[in-house]
């Protein structure tokens, strides 16, 4: 008979927040910000094929930091969910709010009653191409949630991107000048002059006639707008 000792609620807690933001804090961070035209996502990323930033559905996207086994785990399951409610309901009622919820109570799950919190933070984003409204909400390891305007920055470095984007974010900025901003802040804190082909970068954008409104910025355009500033 295995003997399991006693550990006050709060402290097992404790230990648990301290053990997902540990694995946070050992990965790149990521940005999010309304400019425009719609919602940017931009992250520190080399690799060509583990996306930190990735589409849905038609008008939402989907952007993490910590352990990639466990946020892609949580895409998929997201893109599993939209697609089911879509086919049940309709296109426009697949919602980013509704994701969401749900996927805070995933991780609240998680953290609540697994040996292991999810070692994630989650930022979901959605524009109304139609309203020319945007939302961008943020999921904590332990299925906290909030809802983020302007910007938003999350990770082991978020304190410090924030403090940078706080002095170069303006409302309605173009799609290069947010680019710009993000690497800019990237660059400052890293204190290094952050290149092209380093950068993930993804947005919704509402000019796109297209129903699908996330399209991935490629290295080309990104290095274009980074030596325009």
């Amino acid at each position: 008979m295995s003997f399991m000792p006693y550990v006050p609620p709060e402290q097992l807690m404790k230990d648990r927040s301290e053990y997902a933001q540990k694995g946070i804090a050992r990965g790149k961070s990521v940005i999010g910000l309304e400019y425009a035209d719609g919602v940017l996502f931009i992250a520190e990323n080399t690799s060509a094929t583990l996306h930190k930033i990735s589409e849905i559905y038609d008008e939402i996207a989907f952007a993490a930091v910590g352990k990639y086994s466990e946020f892609e785990d949580l895409r998929i399951s997201g893109v599993r969910l939209a697609d089911l409610r879509g086919y049940s309901y309709g296109r426009d009622d697949v919602k980013a709010r509704d994701l969401a919820n749900a996927y805070s109570q995933t991780l609240s799950t998680m953290f609540t009653q697994q040996m292991k919190p999810f070692e994630v933070e989650l930022l979901i984003g959605e524009i109304d191409g139609q309203a020319g409204k945007s939302e961008i909400y943020h999921l904590l390891f332990d299925g906290s949630i909030n809802d983020e305007h302007e910007f938003v920055a999350i990770g082991g470095s978020a304190e410090q991107l924030t403090e940078h984007l706080r002095g170069g974010y303006s409302e309605r900025m173009s799609l290069a000048d947010a680019v710009k901003a993000a690497v800019g802040a990237f660059s400052a804190v890293e204190d290094k002059q952050l290149v092209a082909e380093a950068v993930e970068a993804g947005v919704l954008d509402q000019t796109r006639s297209q129903r699908r409104k996330f399209r991935r910025l490629s290295d080309e355009e990104v290095a274009g707008i980074l030596v325009g500033s």
